[in-house]
């Protein structure tokens, strides 16, 4: 017991660390530049240390249930070379995942907003965990196989500019952005251990070359299949005005009055993890027909996952859009262009430091390739990348360009870089891209970009105000190719 308490004052400690970056850059915009304290600061604060208790709560009840089974579940099918049943639980548990993501939950409620509802939250949630669902089942093929990832970026990457010139206008940010918010705490610890797992257990296999990549995948396909998603749900019809977007009430319209509001918050919680649970439990007991190993804390790692989600929500409602919107509002009156972008590539910078996920992701790259890749380096270009995509993001939501011509020419150039980069780093590049959208900034880079879209004339929230986390998604994958480049070059250029 006082280990897994400890355990959750880690989780704690590394979730209120991760907000110290966006503190930081807001508190010195506050007092520096708009020289003022919001009124509602303290709700703000309190918001904010809900989310961290959220994350918490939440990642502890993975560990204690989800996590050691499905790493359990995983390798007894691989051992077994059960590869059906390998392919089912892969689909299954990834999309349960990405149902269960807090992330997605925030966006998919801001897209049913500001469309006026024409965008129902429930499908778009649904859609995107069964499009990560069927990358994983890719994934684990291509490891079985030895495919290399190259072929599926390409192609892939090729598909989704197409898809992106008959998409309408109305959700090509939204399709962009949905690919950037399914990796986040549930997914890419999930995602990650699998394709690891399956390179170290399969013969002829490397971590860097076949182990990462699905992370990358993750963020691809949802792009195209929420786009196709919107041909059909825009077919025919006329672009309707977007309504004024204001703070969702998240799912299951989370109350925090009183018992009654917290129950009915916490029933609508469960919707979101049952399926997460139906999973696991389904492939351990009935198609391995094993007992549930300690079956008193797998029980209690739920209830703390469902207790973490809910309290993630409310501190969502309180604290981090209610802020994104607010610094969208006083940025966009204070009418100065350059403070927009500044204060976009410092909450960019500073909080995909602090990121923990790309601190796992890049020590596990550096394990992989030890004097080939350094894990400091890369982080501070994941960084640097995701510093000036949502820097270029704010910049075309201020100039009123079409989205579509900067990711096609994004990505287009990702495809180029892909062809001369080391074929060891490229999976690893479209994974880092994957990782840099966490649970904190995900919520306040999506509530800037609505406020910006509504508070600059002529600019629609639903089609100017989604797109800052596809940048933030994008750029780090050509910092991170170019690294790659430069470095074989000097590398070669030294050997010679």
């Amino acid at each position: 017991m006082r280990y897994y308490a400890r355990d959750l004052l880690v989780r704690l400690r590394d979730a209120l660390t991760s907000l110290v970056p966006i503190l930081a850059v807001v508190i010195a915009f506050q007092l520096l530049v708009m020289r003022e304290v919001p009124e509602d600061v303290g709700t703000l604060v309190v918001g904010m240390l809900v989310v961290a208790l959220g994350i918490a709560v939440f990642l502890q009840g993975l560990d204690l249930s989800v996590f050691p089974l499905g790493k359990s579940l995983a390798s007894q099918f691989t051992r077994k070379r059960a590869l059906v049943s390998l392919l089912a639980f892969g689909f299954s548990i990834g999309a349960a995942a990405v149902v269960a993501e807090p992330a997605l939950i925030a966006v998919a409620d801001q897209a049913e907003l500001v469309s006026g509802g024409r965008i129902d939250a429930l499908v778009l949630r649904l859609l995107i965990a069964s499009s990560v669902g069927a990358v994983i089942v890719l994934g684990i093929m291509r490891a079985v196989l030895g495919w290399r990832i190259h072929r599926f970026v390409i192609v892939g990457y090729v598909v989704v500019i197409l898809v992106t010139y008959a998409a309408p206008a109305e959700v090509v940010g939204l399709a962009y952005d949905s690919g950037g918010v399914t990796t986040n705490i549930v997914t890419v610890p999930l995602v990650a251990a699998i394709g690891l797992g399956l390179a170290a257990s399969l013969g002829g296999r490397t971590a860097l070359l076949h182990g990462f990549g699905l992370v990358g995948l993750a963020v691809m396909v949802p792009m195209i299949t929420v786009q196709v998603y919107g041909m059909i749900v825009y077919r025919g019809t006329a672009t309707e005005q977007a309504l004024e977007p204001v703070p969702p009430a998240p799912s299951g319209d989370v109350g925090i009055g009183g018992a009654a509001d917290v129950l009915g918050g916490l029933l609508g919680m469960l919707g979101d993890v049952a399926l997460l649970v139906v999973v696991v439990l389904f492939f351990q007991l009935v198609v391995l027909r094993h007992g549930v190993p300690h079956p008193a804390r797998v029980a209690v790692g739920f209830l703390f996952v469902l207790l973490g989600l809910y309290a993630f929500v409310v501190g969502l409602k309180l604290g981090l859009l209610p802020l994104g919107t607010l610094l969208a509002d006083q940025l966009v009156a204070r009418d100065v262009p350059l403070l927009i972008l500044l204060f976009a590539f410092l909450v960019g910078f500073a909080t995909t430091l602090a990121e923990p996920a790309l601190v796992a992701i890049a020590g596990q790259a550096e394990e992989a390739a030890p004097g080939g890749v350094r894990a400091g380096v890369l982080r501070v270009a994941v960084a640097l990348g995701v510093g000036a995509g949502i820097t270029i993001g704010a910049y075309r939501i201020l100039a009123g360009d079409p989205l579509h011509l900067y990711m096609v020419g994004g990505y287009g150039l990702a495809i180029l870089l892909t062809l001369v980069a080391p074929p060891g780093i490229v999976a690893l590049a479209f994974d880092l891209g994957g990782v840099t959208t966490s649970e904190i900034t995900v919520p306040v880079v999506t509530a800037l970009g609505i406020g910006l879209a509504t508070g600059v004339a002529g600019r629609d929230p639903l089609i100017d105000g989604f797109g800052l986390i596809a940048f933030a998604s994008m750029f780090p994958v050509l910092t991170v190719l170019s690294y790659a480049i430069i470095q074989d070059r000097l590398h070669r250029r030294t050997v010679r």
